[in-house]
C-alpha cells in the first residue's frame, strides 16, 4: 500500500501536469474503479468534463484535485465546490501519457486534458488488482481554518472524506501541540498512535518503523510515558524519513507503485529496520527484531529501542 511519501511523489507530479488544464473528455473502460462515486458512470463523467483542475492536493494517503466548473464558456473563480479524489489501493497508478502511447493492460480510466505544448494529454488510471479507484467528491470547509492539505495553492476546503484525519508532517499547517495532546491522551502502545489517523496522518507501517528506529523510541512504549522531547524527537524522525524518502522517489517492492512517469522508487534500499529481522542494526549491530502486530510486523533493534513500562516514568 502506498504511503504518504508515495502519494506526495505522484501528488506532486500531477501538480506539475495537470494543474490548471481543462478536462476534455472522459473514457471509463472499467466501472469498477468508479464503484465509489454513487451516482454512475454517466454523473462521473459530466462532473469532470470542461472543469478545469485547479490544484492537486494531499493531505495524509488522501489525494484530490479541486474543479473549476466552466459557467458560459469562463471558469468560475469562487472557491472550487467539488474535486476528483483518487484512491490508489495496493496497486493504483496515475500516469501521464501521450495520446499515442497503446493503452495499458490494465487501463481503467483515461482522462484527455486541454493540450500544452510539451506535455502529455493525458491522465490514466491503471489498476491491475482494483481496490483503488477515482470518484468526485464535495469540498467542505476545513475546521481550523488551514489550507486543507499539502498543494499549490492555501485553499481553506478539504475532501470530505479526508475532513476527519490528522494533519501529517510534512503539512505546513502540522502542529505539534495538537500532536503531543492527542498521543498523551491515548492510552495504547506508540505505534497503534502513530497508525491512527485521527492522531497524525499518512504514517504507515513501514515508516512507523522506521521513524520510530531514528528516535530511539520502542514500538509498544506506553504513550502517557512519552515526554515532550521523545515527542519531538519522533516527529522529526518522522519528517526526516519521509523527506528522504521523497527524494528517492518512495518506496516499491514490486513494479506496481510508480510515479506519473511510471518510474519506480528506490528508498527502499536505504531502510534501516522494516523488513531487516536478523539484520545487524545499522548503530550497535544488534541483530534486528521482527515481531507480530496487528496483522501486520514490527520491526526494531532490542537494544537501541529498548521498552519501557508505564510503571517508568
Amino acid at each position: 500500500m502506498p504511503e504518504l511519501p508515495e502519494v506526495e511523489v505522484v501528488r506532486r507530479g500531477l501538480a506539475r501536469w495537470v494543474r490548471g488544464r481543462t478536462i476534455t473528455a472522459v473514457d471509463v473502460l472499467d466501472s469498477r474503479s468508479i464503484r465509489r462515486h454513487g451516482l454512475g458512470t454517466e454523473d462521473f463523467i459530466g462532473n469532470l468534463e470542461h472543469a478545469t483542475v485547479m490544484d492537486v492536493v494531499r493531505r495524509g494517503k488522501f489525494l484530490w484535485m479541486p474543479l473549476a466548473m466552466d459557467t458560459l464558456g469562463s471558469v468560475d473563480s469562487t472557491l472550487p465546490k467539488v474535486a476528483l479524489m483518487a484512491h490508489l489501493g495496493m496497486s493504483g497508478q496515475l500516469l501521464m501519457q501521450d495520446p499515442h502511447v497503446p493503452d495499458e493492460k490494465h487501463l481503467k480510466v483515461r482522462i484527455c486534458l486541454s493540450p500544452v505544448d510539451g506535455m502529455p494529454e493525458q491522465l490514466r488510471f491503471v489498476d491491475q488488482r482494483i481496490f483503488g479507484g477515482l470518484f468526485v467528491t464535495s469540498l467542505v470547509p476545513t475546521s481550523d481554518g488551514g489550507p486543507g492539505g499539502l498543494g499549490e495553492t492555501p485553499l481553506p476546503e478539504i475532501a470530505e472524506e479526508a475532513s476527519h484525519i490528522a494533519r501529517d508532517p510534512l503539512d505546513p499547517c502540522f502542529s505539534f501541540d495538537t500532536f503531543y495532546r492527542k498521543v498523551k491522551s491515548r492510552k495504547t502502545g506508540l505505534k497503534r498512535a502513530l497508525l491512527d489517523q485521527s492522531v497524525i496522518s499518512g504514517i504507515g507501517n513501514i515508516y512507523a518503523d522506521e521513524a520510530l528506529w531514528r528516535a530511539r523510541l520502542h514500538y509498544a512504549r506506553p504513550t502517557d510515558t512519552l515526554r515532550r522531547g521523545d515527542a519531538a524527537r519522533l516527529v522529526e524522525a518522522a519528517q526526516d524519513v519521509m523527506n528522504a524518502a521523497l527524494a528517492a522517489g518512495g518506496t516499491s517492492f514490486d513494479s506496481l507503485y510508480v510515479n506519473v512517469n511510471g518510474d519506480s522508487g528506490w528508498f527502499s534500499r536505504n531502510l534501516n529496520v522494516y523488513g531487516l529481522a536478523g539484520h545487524p542494526c545499522k548503530r550497535c549491530e544488534t541483530p534486528i527484531v521482527r515481531e507480530k502486530f496487528m496483522n501486520r510486523s514490527s520491526h526494531f533493534c532490542p537494544v537501541c529501542q529498548r521498552k519501557r513500562s508505564s510503571k517508568t516514568r
